[in-house]
């Protein structure tokens, strides 16, 4: 039980590491207040393709690692609860 729960704290750092470097070179995308001013429209090709864009993709691996990340969390609390 002591190698899984070691086991475990490796993968939880590394994730975490990994974490925070996709948050941190990740660009800022909001266009802030002028963009609820004004109105503008985000209904062009850009936008509908932006999954399939290094920023979509960086997004999702993000996701996904928090996720992932947040189940450890949970798993490690249960581990060492018992």
């Amino acid at each position: 039980m002591e190698i899984a729960k070691g086991i475990l704290i490796v993968i939880y750092f590394l994730i975490a590491l990994a974490l925070i470097i996709l948050t941190l070179i990740q660009s800022k995308e909001d266009a802030g207040l002028s963009s609820t001013i004004t109105g503008s429209s985000t209904n062009n090709f850009f936008e509908k393709n932006k999954a399939r864009t290094k920023e979509g993709k960086q997004k999702r691996w993000t996701v996904i690692l928090a996720i992932v990340f947040a189940v450890l969390t949970i798993a490690l609390g249960i581990i060492y609860m018992a």
